[in-house]
């Protein structure tokens, strides 16, 4: 039976294809983008007490109250936002949900979303199953910084939607202020939507204040702010996420939740709730644990071939190897797993139409001290 693909151009994603490859070459894996370690103690406690204390069943669709609350203090503690818990928080299925969703509740056929490459590889899809059109805008390298007057020449009547992603993946580049002052700009009297993806909020270095959408009040007004517990608690097959947004952007969200994924694993949720009100230096000193690993990754690759560019936030390391090689950098990635034990993604696979001379590579440093040594041991002999 013959099937017409929604998806013609979306096969095996290539965190996917690299893991497998690293699997199959027992290679060491700074592909795919997780911690390989665990979370805190604390919260894997009350985890497994919340299962032991019954909480084992649906909770609210929109999430439980006690997490919903702590999301909006956080909020208005670190950006000065005032959210409404029980109105404008909804934790999600992970942040990839969460990005569905917005997507899905307002972006209608013939609807163009303007997304920065590179970009992360769920947006496209997203917006194509829903009708909507892609419009790619290519960051200005090699800093990634927001061509900003390329936005405004992208913007169209159709325009619906513009998704930009703090600390950005995949590489590690992230707004100032300057930027939040300019996107408001930019969207100002239009009925364009913002998307943004905020996942790495707490990995932001040398001292730097995150510039989430939430810090401008015209900004939230028109905003889906997106993140993730998994980043944050190095716990990322939770998959637990959350979207906040206004009144009225988050019942048209809720509408799409509810039939995606109704609600989310109840225990995590409590276990989170208890460790956002207990704990909240966990997420207060993410920066500096991840400033470190950063700082022990560039050293250990510092005699290498490879030319490491700056990374300001989240934990991926992109890196030049055209000192080592003039393939492309998906021949590259697989060329390096094979023979040197180590895998990589290509910075290629976050574009539309990827610059033609790029031979950049992502490496994730959000690993173990005894994987970071060995997989610079092998880097170090190219």
């Amino acid at each position: 039976m013959n099937i017409e693909s929604k998806l013609p151009k979306v096969g095996t994603t290539i965190f996917t294809v690299m893991s497998q490859l690293a699997s199959s070459h027992k290679a060491e894996n700074l592909g795919q983008g997780f911690p390989d370690f665990d979370g805190p103690q604390a919260l894997r406690d009350s985890l497994t007490k919340a299962m032991n204390g019954g909480f084992n069943q649906y909770a609210p669709a929109s999430g439980l109250p006690a997490l919903r609350s702590e999301i909006a203090r956080k909020s208005r503690a670190l950006y000065g936002a005032q959210v409404d818990a029980d109105s404008e928080v909804t934790v999600t299925s992970g942040a990839t949900e969460a990005i569905f969703a917005a997507i899905a509740c307002v972006v209608r056929r013939g609807d163009e979303v303007i997304v920065l490459d590179p970009c992360y590889d769920c947006y496209e899809p997203a917006i194509e199953l829903n009708g909507g059109v892609a419009v790619h805008v290519s960051l200005h390298a090699p800093a990634f910084s927001v061509d900003w007057q390329r936005v405004r020449d992208a913007i169209t009547p159709r325009t619906r939607m513009l998704i930009v992603n703090t600390p950005h993946n995949p590489t590690g580049s992230v707004f100032d202020a300057a930027d939040l002052e300019t996107l408001a700009d930019i969207t100002r009297d239009t009925r364009i939507l913002v998307l943004s993806d905020e996942v790495y909020e707490h990995i932001v270095f040398e001292g730097r204040e995150h510039q989430s959408v939430l810090r401008n009040a015209e900004l939230a007004a028109r905003s889906f702010v997106i993140s993730s517990f998994g980043k944050t608690y190095h716990c990322t097959g939770w998959k637990v996420g959350y979207c906040v947004a206004p009144r009225n952007l988050s019942a048209e969200f809720r509408k799409v939740h509810q039939y995606l994924t109704f609600c989310t694993f109840t225990p995590a949720q409590v276990a989170l709730a208890e460790i956002l009100a207990q704990q909240p230096e966990h997420y207060l000193q993410l920066p500096a644990f991840y400033q470190a690993r950063r700082e022990q990754f560039r050293q250990l690759l510092a005699d290498t071939r490879f030319k490491l560019l700056p990374v300001a936030g989240a934990y991926f390391q992109l890196v030049d190897y055209s000192a080592i090689s003039d393939k492309d950098d998906l021949s590259f990635c697989e060329w390096l797993v094979a023979n040197a034990g180590v895998a990589a993604i290509p910075v290629s696979a976050f574009y539309e139409t990827p610059p033609a001379d790029m031979r950049l590579i992502r490496f994730c440093f959000a690993k173990s001290d005894d994987v970071l040594q060995a997989a610079a041991e092998r880097l170090r002999q190219l």
